[in-house]
């Protein structure tokens, strides 16, 4: 990786490279290329050496890729902390990962500190903003105690492909994080195999808002840039992706689920509250038109009159809404890290926007199948990339071999012992199926099956997806039923799409759409995977809360254990 970012940094020298929302902050490849230099002899300077750690605790911000490269180039190993992130849970992460060095912010200061009190290893706090207290270190500092005659090119070339890259911390879901071990060699097999499946073009703008700390971040806002010579823009704030994306006109553009359901939600509000009647059914006809042309698309192909028709609604209407997003210039549309509802991708794929859902872990860096752009198919995450192989267990658990495979769990070899087969087999903890075209389709976690108490397995993703995609009402929905007679769900209100209607959560109106929505969920589910009782929560819940983690997968035993009284309520 220090090798693609030094040919690339000389390859694009005076184009930009880093950018930073709200500000007129911009940094060629050039300066990024010499800040890199500077910073790596200052981390020299303080003993940081190849395979040390350094840790990062910042949001979305051009100072993460800056410092974090330099670190990278001295082949230390690198890796970010949740920004919500308790002193306690930080000082986990640390303990485990044995960093003496940590790049932090002001608005994560006291956390971090609080931390190195109990530390006694973690010795220096570099600070990239503000005026920093004493016992930290500035950037400015950072960069002036280098030793001029530092030997950076003799650094940098001297870390090896399967030196540790990044340490990428699982969320975790069902006990203490654990600590993903990747190499340069992963990162670069994974982009390897992507490029063959889609070459990107070089030179191209993507956006950075999803955390550091999770693997998509790392592998598209930062990496990625090293092999592409893309512009990374930094938003700082998640909730301003979209927003940020009309400014941007990104070419490349990736994100979760909840994004693309949140969009999908504004787009439906926005046609509805057309006041231009013509106007409003134009839209409407057009994405009918376009989602017969996709549903064509994946039988076989459309014929040549729809084909034609589509062109005309797609010069018309679909285009202007697309430039309205700021999404006409995008040649890549990527989502992972959590099932995306079908009906959202079809919706998007009506407009023009293909979206190839990808599937992968941590442990595979990210990307182990992959929807091929012009051969999507909807409910499934693609076939395997290239030098990958994929097979299922016996019990339907899917299991990965390739070059991507990450090389054990820190300081946990018992665990690494339970995920890696002797004949270097990943055990995922997903199940899932082949369709006959060889694409993979994820049915849900392993241990997260809902077996009833009549012995019937169901997935629970699938019966939170059908909830969701009947109502932009619905944020969250989280099916109950393990052991138990029949399913129910707790269902958890969309905060924005209340306020679009001027609605409350205590509104019948509201309660009776959440009520068509459940009885349209269940139309679509099997009787006994049908939902027979539920309860709406107020409040919202949000990324790194009790209910969810930083990645917004939920947290099903801790939601279970705080709402149990209500949970009970439904059964009584």
């Amino acid at each position: 990786m220090c090798e693609a970012f030094q040919v690339t940094a000389q390859e694009w020298a005076d184009g930009p490279a880093l950018r930073h929302k709200d500000t007129d902050y911009e940094a060629s490849w050039a300066e990024y290329a010499e800040a890199v230099r500077r910073r790596a002899a200052g981390f020299a300077k303080l003993g940081v050496t190849r395979g040390d750690t350094v840790g990062f605790m910042l949001v979305n911000r051009p100072a993460l890729h800056l410092t974090d490269a330099a670190a990278m180039h001295l082949g230390a190993t690198c890796f970010s902390v949740y920004n919500t992130s308790s002193p306690e849970q930080v000082e986990y992460v640390v303990r485990d990962a044995g960093n003496r060095v940590i790049v932090t912010e002001q608005a994560f200061l006291d956390t971090v500190l609080a931390a190195r009190d109990s530390i006694a290893d973690l010795e220096h706090v570099v600070v990239i903003d503000g005026e920093p207290p004493e016992g930290t270190i500035s950037v400015s500092e950072l960069e002036a105690m280098g030793d001029p005659d530092f030997d950076f090119e003799a650094a940098w070339r001297a870390v090896e492909p399967e030196d540790v890259l990044c340490l990428i911390y699982t969320s975790g879901t069902t006990g203490p994080p654990k600590g993903v071990q990747l190499t340069h060699a992963n990162m670069v097999a994974v982009w390897r195999a992507c490029d063959a499946v889609q070459a990107t073009k070089p030179g191209g703008r993507m956006i950075s808002f999803l955390p550091s700390a999770h693997i998509a971040d790392r592998w598209a806002g930062l990496y990625a840039q090293m092999f592409y010579g893309n512009c990374v823009f930094c938003c700082p704030d998640p909730r301003q992706m979209v927003a940020y994306s009309i400014e941007v006109k990104p070419t490349v553009w990736g994100g979760v689920p909840r994004i693309w359901e949140k969009l999908k939600a504004a787009i439906e509000i926005g046609i509805a509250a057309e006041a231009d009647e013509a106007k409003r059914e134009a839209t409407v006809a057009a994405i009918e038109l376009g989602r017969r042309r996709a549903r064509a698309q994946m039988n076989g192909g459309a014929p040549a009159e729809l084909e034609a028709e589509w062109k005309r609604a797609d010069e018309q209407v679909l285009s202007k809404v697309r430039a309205l997003l700021g999404l006409d210039e995008v040649e890549s549309f990527v989502v992972g890290a959590a099932p995306t509802p079908p009906e959202v991708l079809e919706f998007f794929l009506a407009l023009g926007i293909e979206i190839r859902e990808t599937w992968g872990m941590s442990e595979t860096t990210a990307i182990t199948t992959l929807n091929p752009p012009g051969g999507i198919r909807v409910g499934t995450v693609g076939p395997p990339i290239p030098n990958t192989e994929v097979k299922l267990a016996e019990d339907g658990e899917v299991m990965v071999r390739g070059p991507q495979v990450m090389l054990g769990y820190r300081n946990l070899p018992e665990k690494t012992a339970e995920a890696l087969s002797g004949d270097g087999w990943l055990l995922t903890g997903d199940i899932g199926e082949f369709d006959e075209h060889g694409y993979l389709r994820i049915v849900d976690r392993k241990k997260e099956l809902i077996i009833n108490a009549a012995g019937k397995n169901m997935s629970p993703a699938n019966i939170e997806a059908k909830l969701k995609a009947a109502s932009t009402l619905i944020a969250q929905a989280v099916a109950i039923g393990d052991n138990r007679p029949y399913n129910v769900a707790l269902i958890v209100l969309d905060a924005e799409s209340l306020a679009a209607r001027g609605a409350s959560a205590d509104d019948q109106t509201v309660a009776d759409e959440v009520a068509e929505a459940v009885e349209e969920a269940n139309a679509r589910l099997s009787r006994v995977e049908q939902i027979k009782r539920y309860k709406l929560l107020s409040g919202e819940w949000v990324p790194g809360s009790e209910e969810l983690t930083p990645t917004m997968k939920l947290k099903r035993r801790p939601i279970e254990r705080k709402y149990e009284s209500e949970i009970e309520a439904l059964y009584s």
